[in-house]
């Protein structure tokens, strides 16, 4: 890349060594490439032409680079198969240093991986970076514990009571899931997948003891938590479904004999739905056992099919009684209605479509060092809208110590939780450009330009003494250029709605405080780079761990 006289100035806070009188390096190298390149800068310094030397030790991994008489630096080399037939490529420009050596196989090689793999243990910090995270896999590994504690990332403090039963998060976006569901049905008889929807919306909630997790969280049933308190939810109304135009009644607390539709709040009968049965579970079955004995067995509520000829039938009366089926259709509690304008989500780059004007979301803090560690939904009072409060992995641990071997949240963290998601949003909606906005006043917050998904680095401080150098595993990044309110750069809204327009871009909506936490990373990704490397068409070039 040619150099660039502009010259961009960070706070201090954002460099990661104070010492700036040290030279910075770069490993980088492109999957199915077998070239891996080496950037070598100090900002306060510009390379000399002359003199300039590089030397490769294999047998040490380590590379030598002699910049001036008198001055050697010591660059340790990663984890990669290199060709000894082919001499190391030394150029020099105005701000850095680039060296290329040439590589047996390519460093995402499944025999460069494997070679990583078979490090003795304690000497392979980095084999957990290749690994993809798994939502089924966290829940075999939690339900084989007897019980599990989650803990603040921050402070270590106990969060919740023992949990027993794990569940993967069904998708709460149940109208299209119903119209997928019945949508090619041989009968095409109205109402079904509307009815499928409001029983779910009236079964849902979260149940103590019975943790949910997602891709980015875990549910957690407020009963569960250590230490917190919430505010009492306000009095129910019923409302007419969005599908039929009943008249909208008010409900007032009766015994259980005379309620119709729905009980007061202690005994309304909550259920949660099994993503791989179907299968509707009340919660006030607290025996796990009466619980697992329902997994894989057909549901008696939602499904309504006739078994003798493997078809639908138009004849509700045979599951669903006249009464029952006009009060699932008329009367839902006012939170419950909620859920049928979309799914509710984590509060973690939510869409568009997971939105509603009358959902807010809620920062939920440590109660011992107040860092965020979770949020939840509510409603105009306040309280959880589901009796849920969504904990963010990358800010628990299932265990102590934290980020211990025994951690299973231990390698997460928020950039490689939004790198996975723009390159999942990258893969179905074919779009590379994404705007952030606050989750709350919805104003844009940071543009993201993907450039290259497939690239690995490893970068650090160069060292001046002689003492051995530990190896070092390269990692996979995701390139990208961003923008934000940061240093004399400001957002303009207008500008920002011009360019999403303009170039279709993805909108996802976060908490302010992730947001920030987000553009702090990717400002220290950007020290890494030489000045000439820096911009690139008025965004700041960085990258984020995947």
């Amino acid at each position: 890349m040619s150099s660039s006289s502009t010259k961009l100035v960070f706070p201090a806070s954002t460099i990661a060594n104070p010492k700036t009188t040290k030279w910075q390096f770069t490993w980088e190298a492109q999957s199915h490439t077998s070239i891996l390149r080496l950037i070598l800068f100090n900002p306060n310094l510009k390379p000399r032409c002359v003199g300039i030397s590089v030397n490769l030790f294999m047998e040490q991994s380590l590379l030598t680079v002699e910049v001036e008489t008198g001055t050697l630096l010591r660059v340790r080399v990663p984890r990669v198969l290199i060709d000894p037939e082919v001499p190391v490529n030394c150029r020099t420009f105005d701000d850095h240093i680039e060296v290329k050596v040439s590589l047996l196989l390519p460093v995402d090689h499944p025999l460069v991986l494997d070679l990583d793999l078979h490090e003795p243990e304690g000497e392979n910090s980095g084999s957990d970076n290749f690994f993809p995270f798994s939502v089924n896999n966290e829940i075999k590994k939690l339900s084989t514990k007897e019980e599990v504690h989650f803990y603040c990332g921050n402070c270590s403090t106990k969060l919740t009571k023992g949990i027993r039963l794990f569940n993967e998060m069904p998708s709460v976006d149940w109208q299209d899931v119903a119209d997928n569901w019945f949508g090619t049905c041989c009968c095409s008889f109205g109402g079904i997948s509307e009815k499928l929807v409001m029983q779910f919306a009236k079964s849902y909630s979260c149940i103590a003891g019975v943790c949910l997790i997602t891709g980015a969280s875990v549910i957690i049933c407020k009963e569960d938590l250590i230490g917190c308190e919430f505010p009492e939810p306000k009095g129910y109304q019923t409302y007419d479904s969005q599908m039929n135009s009943a008249k909208v009644t008010s409900l007032t607390p009766r015994p259980e004999e005379e309620n119709v539709g729905v009980k007061p709040r202690n005994e309304v009968s909550e259920m949660v739905i099994d993503d791989d049965s179907s299968t509707c579970i009340p919660s006030n079955w607290k025996n796990e056992d009466k619980m697992k004995s329902l997994v894989g067995s057909s549901f008696e509520v939602c499904q309504i099919r006739s078994h003798d000829n493997g078809c639908c039938t138009n004849t509700l009366s045979e599951r669903f009684p006249k009464e029952k089926e006009n009060e699932m259709n008329t009367e839902l509690l006012e939170k419950q209605k909620i859920f049928l304008k979309g799914c509710l989500g984590d509060a973690f780059m939510l869409r568009h479509s997971n939105l509603s004007k009358d959902v807010k979301w809620i920062e939920f803090l440590c109660p011992k060092c107040s860092s965020l560690i979770g949020s939840y939904p509510c409603s105009s009072d306040n309280a959880p809208l589901d009796d849920g409060v969504r904990l963010y992995k990358f800010n628990i641990s299932t265990c102590l110590p934290v980020r211990g071997l025994n951690d299973l949240f231990r390698e997460y963290t928020l950039e490689r939780m939004f790198s996975r998601q723009l390159l999942e949003a990258a893969q179905d909606e074919l779009t590379f450009r994404t705007v952030v906005r606050d989750i709350h006043t919805k104003s844009p917050l940071s543009q993201i330009v993907l450039l290259n998904p497939n690239t690995w680095c490893y970068n650090g401080y160069c060292s001046h003494n002689i003492e051995p150098v530990a190896k070092i595993n390269m990692y996979p990044i995701v390139k990208l250029l961003f923008s934000a309110n940061i240093n004399d750069m400001e957002l303009e809204p207008r500008d920002v709605e011009e360019w999403v327009t303009k170039n279709q871009a993805d909108e996802v909506f976060m908490l302010p405080s992730q947001v920030k936490e987000l553009i702090t990373n990717l400002e220290m990704a950007n020290t890494m780079l030489p000045p000439s490397h820096m911009l690139m068409q008025g965004f700041y070039m960085s990258s984020l761990k995947r």
